[in-house]
C-alpha cells in the first residue's frame, strides 16, 4: 500500500532492538517516494562476548521475530526488509533461502531483502571471485559468513572479525576504526571488499574508502537499500555512499 507521502514504496524494515545505525542510514539513502517502517525485534541479553553467547543472542531473536514482522505488516507495507545480517548468513546458501523464505511466510507473502541475498547480488553485480570481508562478530559469526560465500562460489580470502563485545557497542566502532580494518584486508588478490553487521556504522567509510583503494568496497547498509530499491523498480542513483548506488 502507498500512502501520501511514499507513492512508490512503503517498506517494511525489521531490526534488533540493539540497533541504533540502520534507520540512520537508510534514511540518509532515501529517495523522494519511499518510506521506511521499523519492526523491532526485542533483543533480552545484548551480550556478544563470545561466540556461544552470540549464538544465544541469534536464539532469542528468532523467538522474537514474529511479534516484529506482525507489527510492521500492520501499516499494510509493500516489501520487506531486514535491517540485521547475522542470521540471513546462518546455515550457508541453504540456510540464507530458507530465511528468506521463513519471513515471506511471516509476513503473509511479501517479498524479502536479506543482508545475504543482498551481498549475492552485489557479487553478480561485480562479477567477483575473490573477497574480504570485516564483521563485528564473534568467530561463530565469522564462519557463518565465510560458508555462505563459499557455497556460492566465491574465495574468502581474508575475514577480520571486530569482536564487539555486545549488540549495542557495534556502533560505538568509529569510521576511522572501520577504514583501518578495510586496509587491513585489502591486497592485490581481492577483488571486491565487503562488510557485514548492520549496526557497523560503515557506509560512508566504505564509500570513501573506494576512492583510497580503487576497488569496491561495500557496506551491507548500502547493499540492502540498494537491493531492495533495484528489486522494487526504484532505480535512482544516489551520491555519496559508493559506486553501487551512484551506478548500477
Amino acid at each position: 500500500m502507498v500512502g501520501h507521502l511514499a507513492d512508490r514504496a512503503q517498506f517494511g524494515l525489521i531490526l534488533p532492538s540493539t540497533n541504533t545505525s540502520v534507520e540512520a542510514e537508510f534514511n540518509r539513502m532515501l529517495v523522494p517516494g519511499v518510506s521506511w517502517h521499523s519492526g523491532r525485534i526485542f533483543a533480552s541479553n545484548p551480550d556478544l562476548s563470545s561466540s556461544e553467547n552470540m549464538v544465544s543472542f541469534l536464539e532469542d531473536l528468532r523467538t522474537q521475530i514474529k511479534t516484529a514482522v506482525q507489527s510492521v505488516c500492520h501499516a499494510k507495507v509493500d516489501y520487506l526488509v531486514m535491517g540485521m545480517s547475522a542470521e540471513t548468513f546462518w546455515g550457508g546458501a541453504d540456510g540464507a533461502d530458507k530465511f528468506v523464505a521463513f519471513m515471506g511466510e511471516l509476513s503473509g507473502g511479501l517479498r524479502v531483502t536479506s543482508g545475504a541475498a543482498a551481498c549475492k547480488a552485489v557479487i553478480d553485480t561485480y562479477k567477483a571471485k575473490k573477497i574480504a570481508i570485516i564483521t563485528p562478530y564473534q568467530p561463530v559469526g565469522d564462519q557463518q559468513v565465510v560458508d555462505f560465500f563459499t557455497e556460492i562460489g566465491v574465495d574468502v580470502v581474508r575475514i577480520h572479525g571486530m569482536k564487539c563485545d555486545s549488540a549495542t557497542s557495534i556502533a560505538d566502532v568509529s569510521g576511522d576504526e572501520i577504514k583501518d580494518a578495510f586496509r587491513k584486508i585489502n591486497g592485490d588478490d581481492v577483488d571486491l571488499l565487503l562488510q557485514a553487521g548492520t549496526n557497523l556504522c560503515a557506509a560512508r567509510a566504505a564509500a570513501e574508502m573506494e576512492g583510497e583503494l580503487g576497488k569496491p568496497v561495500v557496506a551491507i547498509n548500502a547493499a540492502t537499500v540498494w537491493h531492495a530499491y533495484r528489486a522494487n523498480g526504484i532505480m535512482d542513483q544516489i551520491e555519496g555512499w559508493g559506486e553501487l548506488l551512484e551506478k548500477y
